[in-house]
C-alpha cells in the first residue's frame, strides 16, 4: 500500500499530465498540417496569392518594398528562401531575369505565370486602340510545353551559380521587358484583371495538390476573388469609360494592360526606356507634348516624386499624381489585389476627372 503523501503527489501529476498530452496531441496535430509555404517574387503576385490562400496561410514575397523587379542583386538569404518554398511563383525570364540561373536548383515546384495556359499578352508598340482585353481575348496565346509551367521542376544541379552563369544568363536576355523595345514583350501582366484570374486558378490547383486538406477552402476563396473582380471591374469600366478622351502621361511604360482593360491609352511616356534616364532631346520633345495637351495629368510611381515631374509641368495647366503598379504599402490580404486594381482606376479617373 503506498503512503498517503505519495497518493497525493500521484494524483497532483495526473492532473496536470492531462493538459500537457492534450496540449502535446494538438501540437502534433498542427505540425502535421503545417500551412504551404508560398513565395512570389513580386508584391502584385503576393496579392492574389493571399486571396487564395486566405484562412490557410499567408504567402512570402521575395523583392522588399521599393526594389525593382527589373534590376534586383540577389542575397544569399534569398537564395536560401527560394529553394525552401513550397511553391514559388514569379513573372518570367522577360522580367526578372536575375532568377534565372537561381531557379536551376530549385527541386520544388516553380511558376513562371506569363507562360500559363490562357494568359493574354501584350507586346511593347501594339496598337493604340485595342479593343477591351478582359473582355474580347483576341491576343491570347496558347502556350504549349512538354510540361505546364505551374507543374515545372527544376532538375538541375544545387550549386550556387557563380557569377560567370549569372552574367551570361543575364546576356542572353537583354531584350526583354526592362528594356521596353517594339516587339518585346510586356512582362507587367498582373494588370489585366483577366490574367489575375488566370493565375489565380493555377495556384489555386497547385495549394490544393500540396495541402489536399484544404483544397475545399481554396476552391472556396478562388470563386470569391472572380466573384469580388467582376464587381470591381463593372464599377470601373463605367467610371473610366467617361475619361477616355483626357490626356494622361506616365513615367514608365507599365500600365497598358489595365489601359487596354478599360479603354484608355496614355498619350506619352517620359522615359523613353524602362527606368533609363531621359535625354535633354526626350525631355524637350515631353515639354512639348505637354503644352499642346492642355489641361492634363501626369502620373509617376512611388515611392518618389521625380523632380522631373515639377520641371516638366511648371507653369502649364497639368496635375502630376502617383499610380502605383506595385501596390505598395497594401497589405497581403484577401482583398489586396482588388485593392492595387482599384487604387489604379481611382487615381487615373480622380485626376482626369478634375481636369
Amino acid at each position: 500500500m503506498l503512503p498517503i503523501q505519495f497518493n497525493r503527489v500521484l494524483s497532483v501529476f495526473r492532473l496536470f499530465s492531462r493538459p500537457l498530452l492534450l496540449t502535446a496531441s494538438l501540437f502534433c496535430t498542427v505540425s502535421a498540417h503545417a500551412d504551404v509555404e508560398v513565395l512570389t517574387s513580386i508584391k502584385p503576385l503576393q496579392l492574389i496569392a493571399a486571396a487564395v490562400q486566405d484562412g490557410a496561410g499567408k504567402p512570402a514575397v521575395l523583392l522588399p518594398p521599393g526594389a525593382s523587379p527589373h534590376h534586383y542583386a540577389m542575397r544569399p538569404s534569398d537564395v536560401r528562401q527560394i529553394r525552401s518554398a513550397d511553391l514559388f511563383y514569379w513573372i518570367g525570364p522577360d522580367m526578372e531575369t536575375f532568377l534565372v540561373p537561381v531557379l536551376q536548383g530549385r527541386d520544388k515546384p516553380s511558376t513562371a505565370v506569363q507562360s500559363l495556359p490562357n494568359m493574354t499578352l501584350r507586346h511593347f508598340g501594339e496598337g493604340a486602340h485595342d479593343e477591351h482585353a478582359h473582355h474580347e481575348h483576341e491576343h491570347e496565346h496558347e502556350h504549349e510545353h512538354d510540361e505546364h509551367a505551374h507543374e515545372a521542376h527544376a532538375e538541375h544541379d544545387h550549386a550556387e551559380p557563380d557569377h560567370k552563369t549569372v552574367a551570361a544568363q543575364a546576356a542572353g536576355h537583354d531584350e526583354h521587358d526592362h528594356d521596353h523595345r517594339p516587339g518585346s514583350l510586356d512582362a507587367h501582366l498582373w494588370l489585366l484583371p483577366a490574367n489575375a484570374v488566370v493565375i489565380a486558378e493555377a495556384m489555386a490547383r497547385d495549394m490544393a495538390k500540396a495541402d489536399p486538406d484544404n483544397a475545399t477552402r481554396y476552391e472556396s476563396n478562388l470563386a470569391a476573388f472572380k466573384q469580388r473582380l467582376t464587381a470591381l471591374d463593372e464599377r470601373l469600366s463605367k467610371r473610366l469609360g467617361e475619361t477616355r478622351s483626357k490626356p494622361f502621361f506616365v513615367f514608365h511604360e507599365a500600365y497598358e494592360y489595365f489601359e487596354a482593360a478599360y479603354g484608355i491609352k496614355h498619350t506619352g511616356v517620359f522615359s523613353a526606356g524602362g527606368e533609363a534616364q531621359p535625354g535633354a532631346r526626350h525631355v524637350a520633345a515631353m515639354r512639348e507634348r505637354l503644352e499642346q495637351a492642355g489641361p492634363s495629368c501626369v502620373f509617376y510611381e512611388p515611392p518618389v516624386r521625380p523632380r522631373l515631374a515639377d520641371s516638366l509641368t511648371r507653369g502649364l495647366p497639368a496635375k502630376v499624381a502617383e499610380l502605383d503598379a506595385l501596390g505598395y504599402g497594401i497589405d497581403a490580404s484577401a482583398g489586396g489585389y482588388e485593392q492595387l486594381i482599384d487604387n489604379l482606376g481611382t487615381s487615373l479617373a480622380g485626376c482626369l476627372e478634375s481636369l
